[in-house]
């Protein structure tokens, strides 16, 4: 290296910390650089004769010896095998292995491959979230849906399937096995609308899927599915109306109204339920729909004070209530929530909030000119009750009846829940009126009647619940106690509305809750209806 070379300024890979220093050799075979983790030299690790080769996460490891390994947690007698009465009903029994863990359910009995290979999958997914979404849109619970759901797979052979239900979406999930990738498929819940027919002939159609005597294809199914869509609804419009009037003044009735009442009662429902009909025509919500439909009645019973009529202007504007009050979202929520469906029962008890506040602002709004153009609307003037037990209970089944036509009902189903709705009157009436007891007990009582009954009937024909319960709670919804809230409200008492609103929010809490209880209460007693069904432990709080 010359003079001129050293006076040269280094380079920073010559100044670098691992660069051996002058006059240091560097082995041959030794890298320059090195790793810490590198093995030294002279140590010998042995290799294994040949590398594993690699499998699936389920496959059993190399070194894993039956003998040698620990005993396993299975019981000593054996896992006990779960064993579902084929007698029972198809809810039931698929109610019964969606509460299991996927690897407790029974295995899947041979079924019927009407095309060669079974059909595609993805077919039998679209086909079961079809009727998923009808019956969720017809207002059946969302265990029932997911239960529906279950049925339909297990009927084409799909048996790992898990379906979920929330407000306005259903999903589904099936995976061959444990090492095949999942199948799914999702569908929206759009539009909702209350007939009963319909929903009757869903679960009719899953009935005979559910049947293994039965054989229908994926192709006939997805026929009878296209007809049960295009199926017309079995009242036309102006019966409908009519029977919103007729269901009006029976409620009027029963809260102490005669016949005058019961025809201003009547004619303020009819003008509220076709100004309703205007609104849904111009596109407006529901929240508004509710709110115009609630002012007619509330208008007539303030156009009878200030005319002077001797008439209990209260009363008609209390029937006119009982045609909007949502109890049929209400015991729906109320059963989601207690069988573990929080998300669904959530928002369908905040419907049925939107719901009452549109019938809120509606009422609030007539009461409050009412009130400023003199209007004396007396508190207690409907706190009296019609003092004849045979004319309420006809008021009560004619109130069920309408009611029934209201849901759209099948007609050979409205005579069963007219009886029904009379029995529960009468059991309210018995307790409430003879008995002395309070209104709430009196209303949990009749309801889980209702619940009962109409468990009982649905099993009979294995069709479902809600038109032998929906329409029999009518004469039990708080009519009266949500009136006098709002007038309360409108006199500016809030405490005396408060009192009241609470009122009717602890009777409609003791209807929703007393008709799920009653249904529980009924699968105790049937045969096979509540077996192997396990509920969740109890948390204590966390």
């Amino acid at each position: 290296m010359t003079d001129a070379e050293d006076r040269k300024p280094q380079s920073d890979e010559a100044r670098m910390a691992f660069r051996p220093p002058a006059g240091v050799e560097v082995g041959e075979s030794e890298s320059e650089t090195t790793s810490e983790f590198a093995l030294p030299d002279g140590l010998d690790v042995p290799q294994p004769p040949g590398a594993e080769p690699e499998g699936s996460a389920f496959s059993t490891p190399s070194a894993y010896s039956a003998r040698e390994a620990p005993p396993a947690f299975t019981p000593p007698n054996g896992i006990p095998a779960v064993s579902l009465i084929k007698d029972a009903p198809w809810q039931d029994r698929m109610r019964t292995m969606l509460r299991m863990p996927v690897t407790e359910r029974p295995a899947l009995e041979p079924v019927h491959k009407t095309e060669e290979g079974g059909p595609a999958v993805p077919r039998v997914l679209d086909l079961t979230l079809r009727i998923g979404e009808l019956l969720l849109a017809g207002g059946e619970g969302a265990e029932d849906v997911e239960a529906a759901m279950f049925a339909v797979c297990r009927s084409y052979g799909l048996d790992r399937c898990e379906p979920n239900v929330t407000f306005t979406l259903l999903s589904i999930s099936y995976q061959p096995s444990l090492v095949d990738d999942p199948v799914s498929a999702a569908r929206t819940v759009r539009r909702r609308g209350t007939d009963y027919t319909r929903l009757a002939a869903v679960f009719q159609l899953v009935d005979d899927l559910s049947d293994p005597e039965t054989q229908i294809s994926l192709e006939e199914a997805y026929r009878r599915l296209a007809e049960i869509r295009r199926n017309r609804h079995p009242y036309p419009t102006w019966v409908l109306t009519s029977a919103s009037g007729l269901l009006a003044g029976a409620a009027s009735v029963l809260v102490g109204g005669d016949l005058i009442v019961f025809v201003a009662a009547a004619l303020g429902a009819m003008l509220g339920d076709r100004l309703a009909w205007l609104c849904a025509g111009r596109g407006l919500p529901e929240f508004y729909q509710f709110t115009a439909a609630a002012m007619p009645p509330a208008a007539l019973g303030v156009a009878l004070t200030v005319a002077h009529v001797d008439v209990k202007a209260s009363a008609v504007i209390t029937g006119g209530l009982f045609a909007l009050l949502p109890g049929r979202a209400l015991v729906a929520g109320v059963q989601d929530g207690l069988t573990g469906f929080y998300i669904t029962a959530a928002a369908r008890l905040l419907e049925v909030m939107y719901f009452f506040v549109g019938i809120v602002v509606g009422v609030l709004v007539v009461l409050y000119f009412g009130v400023q153009l003199g209007a004396q609307l007396n508190p207690e003037a409907a706190l009296g009750s019609n003092e004849q037990p045979v004319v309420q209970i006809i008021a009560s089944m004619l109130l069920s009846l309408t009611f029934a036509v209201l849901l759209q009902q099948e007609r050979s189903t409205v005579l069963a829940v007219t009886l029904n709705g009379g029995v529960a009157w009468v059991v309210y009436g018995a307790m409430h009126y003879a008995g002395d007891l309070s209104p709430v007990a009196s209303t949990a009582v009749a309801a889980g009647l209702v619940g009962l009954f109409g468990q009982l009937m649905s099993r009979y024909r294995y069709a479902s619940a809600l038109p032998y319960t929906t329409a029999a709670i009518g004469p039990l919804l708080p009519g009266s106690a949500t009136y006098f809230g709002l007038l309360a409200f409108a006199q500016n008492d809030v405490d005396g509305g408060l009192t009241s609103l609470s009122k009717a929010a602890a009777l409609a809490m003791a209807i929703a809750i007393g008709v799920n209880l009653g249904s529980e209460i009924s699968r105790l007693f049937l045969r096979g209806a509540g077996r192997g069904r396990k509920a969740a432990k109890r948390t204590r709080g966390f």
